[in-house]
């Protein structure tokens, strides 16, 4: 039979362990030299004497995209094998690798996804088919895949759920995107407290079937939904006969309200290694579950979010490529217009002591050293604390202990600089006589002003993150570029004050 690359080249390589797939299917071009290549290497990849299985056995009469049978080991290389080249293919070639994957695996696929790229695929399928994958998603999955699409496109794929799962998505939708509400699953384990060990089980055993997002952890409600308390199948199989769950059960649960932010959300998980957590509404009836895999992305989600807002712009609401010029300019150019307002104050700093400058040329030499300095202490300081507050090191009550802290490491730093600074100016002049009978005084003019600069620049990149708490916004705001533009003002004014200082009477 004619293998699939076969065909995708223009060309019919037959051989006997190479299948054709569902009629009409063809292989991307792209993947010809990959089938060929494990062909020619002799690849086992399939029990017996099949080698390189990549093609696919012909599906049944009749059976929708992506249903066709294959045997496990050709699914596990296929899945692979587009799953690595998916970000590269245009929407036949993804059309066409995903039609050529069993039902099994085309789940396994589809639902790992991101949600933006399977948001865009869902929406290139034709309709039998985008019903199909709809409503195979989890609520969850379904509610983070909806949040990436328009409105227009949103109702429409509303409308292809059927009432119960559109009920539960319509519920999921109503929370904020970034609260506990917004990434639970209303799909988890449940059982009254009144039940036996024995019939829970058979309970447990009949709502396996539904599609429960986890197992880990088995929830014990009233009639009211209010949480009662929690048990693990472990507990449930070592149970004495005749007890009931409520008798098993740990009433002191953990749980979380379903406004709580996910940033916080991520702490709590980080500190009590869950697997999953109970989400309440306020009067404490249990509304779903968050488990440890939307944590993973809420970790990587704000990580990327503090990363880009400390880089000096606003945060991306898609992936790099993915974001369009005017969105681009749009988060970047209203913090540079800020900074370079910022950076104006140097400018008038420089015009306030034109005099010095004028009479004493040299010490301009000096300016761009001693400000990147400060700058550059300032950006570490407020590296280190937003991430101790990311991670819940640190809070406002803890400022004292990190002003403390930060002003010991800036006496430090700002000494070694300035001794650095000051055998540059004398090693300078020892050899080039750069700075004639002044040379010393230029040198601790340098020295000093290092101390200050780099010391202010520690406490301000230390204390600004957490001002900015306190005052509402993001600590991560305090970015190091606009540590830096706050460090060159104030550096400025420091350099100049302890070189009129010194230098009075002399060179100035």
């Amino acid at each position: 039979m004619s293998c699939i690359a076969g065909r995708a080249c223009g060309t019919d390589r037959s051989t006997p362990s190479v299948r054709q797939a569902k009629v009409g299917a063809r292989w991307p071009p792209r993947c010809c030299k990959r089938v060929e290549s494990l062909v020619e290497t002799g690849a086992r990849r399939a029990v017996g004497d099949a080698r390189a299985r990549w093609c696919y056995a012909a599906a049944p009469a009749g059976a929708p995209a992506g249903l066709g049978p294959s045997t496990a080991i050709e699914d596990a290389v296929q899945v692979s094998e587009l799953t690595e080249a998916w970000p590269d293919y245009d929407r036949q070639e993804r059309l066409a690798g995903f039609h050529a994957l069993s039902r099994e695996d085309a789940e396994e696929f589809f639902t790992a996804l991101p949600s933006r790229d399977s948001a865009e695929f869902l929406l290139e399928l034709p309709p039998l088919e985008r019903k199909t994958w709809m409503r195979m998603l989890p609520p969850d999955d379904a509610v983070d895949l909806l949040q990436e699409v328009s409105s227009e496109d949103r109702v429409a794929l509303l409308g292809l759920l059927d009432e119960v799962n559109r009920k539960e998505v319509a519920v999921l939708l109503a929370y904020a995107e970034d609260d506990a509400g917004g990434l639970m699953s209303t799909r988890f384990a449940r059982v009254r407290p009144d039940l036996r060990v024995d019939e829970a089980l058979l309970y447990l055993r009949r709502q396996a079937r539904d599609n429960l997002e986890t197992m880990y952890y088995v929830y014990v409600l009233d009639n009211e939904q209010h949480l009662l308390g929690v048990v693990s199948l472990r507990q449930l199989f070592q149970a004495a006969a005749g007890a009931t769950v409520a008798d098993v059960m740990t009433k002191q649960v953990d749980a979380v309200r379903h406004d709580m932010d996910q940033e916080a959300l991520s702490r709590k998980y980080k500190q009590h290694t869950y697997f999953a957590l109970p989400v309440v509404d306020g009067f404490g009836r249990m509304k779903g579950i968050v488990t440890h895999d939307d944590i993973v992305d809420v970790v990587d989600e704000e990580a990327t979010e503090d990363a880009q807002k400390f880089g000096g712009m606003e945060a991306l609401d898609a992936p790099y490529l993915d974001a369009g010029f005017f969105e681009m300019f749009k988060k970047r150019a209203g913090w540079l217009c800020v900074l370079f307002l910022g950076e104006m104050l140097t400018a008038s700093a420089m015009a306030h002591f034109e005099a010095e400058i004028a009479k004493a040329v040299v010490l301009t030499l000096f300016v761009p050293l001693i400000i990147s300095s400060g700058g550059n202490s300032g950006s570490q300081a407020s590296t280190l604390v937003i991430r101790a507050m990311a991670l819940g090191e640190l809070r406002m009550r803890d400022a004292f202990r990190v002003a403390r802290r930060e002003f010991a490491s800036g006496l430090a730093l700002g000494a070694v600089l300035a001794v650095m600074g000051l055998l540059r100016v004398v090693l300078a002049d020892a050899m080039f006589g750069s700075y004639g009978d002044h040379a010393l005084r230029v040198g601790l003019a340098v020295g000093i002003s290092l101390i200050g600069v780099v010391l202010f620049g520690t406490l301000a990149g230390s204390m600004l993150p957490l001002l900015l708490q306190r005052a509402g916004f993001d600590p991560a705001s305090a970015s190091a570029p606009f540590v830096a533009t706050l460090v060159d003002v104030s550096g400025l004014l420091i350099y100049f004050s302890v070189a009129s200082l010194l230098l009075g009477g002399t060179l100035l």
